[in-house]
């Protein structure tokens, strides 16, 4: 039996552009808090966090589009049989925003008992 054939619609076209727009995002995100945390925390080593942040936004915009470009050059090439990049990126950037959500939470609740 064979498989039916690859559909060459836009799927991993739309797949590629929620990654690059997640990868946008962590960089806005990044540059705000690179403006707002030194000032608010009035302490420059803040900077620090935002700086972080814009370089792991390249790294995820980087690993992103080579997971599309390899995706789609797979699907056109072999079909429904192709063998597809696995979950690790996904794992590595939920893994990651979970973390750093989890830092943020705690850094809000020391700076607010803090100083109340």
């Amino acid at each position: 039996m064979t498989a039916p054939p690859f559909d060459r619609g836009l799927q991993p076209e739309r797949s590629e552009l929620a990654w690059r727009r997640t990868g946008l995002a962590f960089a806005v995100t990044s540059i705000v808090a690179l403006r707002l945390l030194p000032a608010v925390f009035d302490d420059a080593r803040w900077v620090v966090a935002g700086v972080v942040g814009v370089l792991l936004s390249t790294v995820l915009w980087t690993l992103s589009r080579r997971r599309g470009r390899r995706t789609s050059e797979a699907l056109r090439a072999q079909g429904l049989r192709a063998r597809l990049p696995g979950g690790g990126l996904v794992f590595a950037v939920s893994l990651g925003l979970s973390v750093v959500g989890a830092a943020g939470i705690v850094v809000v609740l020391t700076a607010a008992t803090s100083r109340g």
